[in-house]
């Protein structure tokens, strides 16, 4: 069954729109798990624009599930990581301009710095994934870092206008899901991900573990509560499964 990771960080950018001390991510997070959430994603970003560091110390000791944390290659946030021992890291790009993370890891182009990275994390026992567009080179490169896993950038299929080119972004994306099972690599995905687009991803694409999904869960919970928009997202996740059980 492909499992849910939800991200809340959005719930940290509401409390930081006032620098103030609510909505509190780690009650947030509770409130997923109490739902049936599979893991909890958060990104500490090196300017702290959302999930701050005091976050990241109390999730990691109230969380139950999975604490996966998001976080670039950056030397002081691998030891802020090394420090706190999350379940997972995923490795992603970080640029201090951008909303939200606008592409995957250029793993092929800094090999040797993921690598290190990547055994770093790991001497502490972290699992490693990397975020990454589903291009073969891209691929091929993750599969000689060591990282146990993969995280496909679904955000161009998530963005896309029409079915038609919807659904070439889906052969993309299975196409890349299979070369990273041969080579030993273990597969989820993210970003962009909806009430709306979800179910057709999980229908086309093979080898999902987990999908990891934020902004469109926290933006329903705003609306029906964090308990309901997450209930609803793992019913829709686990109605596309039925069949194979």
């Amino acid at each position: 069954m492909v499992k849910l990771g939800v991200n809340i960080d959005h719930v940290a950018t509401v409390r930081q729109a006032r620098r103030t001390i609510e909505p509190d991510p780690v009650a947030a997070a509770v409130l997923v798990e109490l739902a049936g959430g599979d893991g909890i994603t958060v990104h500490l970003r090196e300017d702290r624009r959302h999930i701050n560091d005091r976050d990241v110390d109390i999730l990691r000791q109230v969380v139950r599930t999975k604490l996966n944390l998001e976080m670039s290659i950056a030397p002081s946030i691998v030891k802020i990581a090394c420090r706190i021992k999350p379940d997972q890291v995923t490795l992603v790009p970080e640029k201090r301009q951008e909303i939200t993370t606008e592409g995957g890891l250029n793993v092929s182009g800094q090999l040797k710095k993921i690598k290190k990275t990547v055994k770093t994390l790991q001497k502490k026992g972290i699992v490693v994934s990397l975020f990454i567009a589903a291009e073969k080179k891209q691929i091929e490169a993750a599969s000689k870092t060591g990282a146990e896993f993969i995280e496909l950038h679904t955000g161009r299929y998530a963005n896309m206008k029409s079915k038609k080119t919807a659904d070439k972004e889906l052969r993309v994306l299975a196409i890349g899901a299979v070369l990273a099972k041969s080579l030993g690599l273990r597969v989820n995905a993210g970003h962009g991900l909806t009430y709306l687009n979800t179910r057709e991803l999980v229908e086309t694409v093979p080898y999902l573990e987990e999908l990891n999904i934020g902004h469109s869960i926290v933006s329903k919970a705003v609306l029906v509560g964090m308990e309901n928009a997450v209930l609803e997202m793992k019913e829709l996740i686990n109605s596309c499964q039925q069949g194979d059980n």
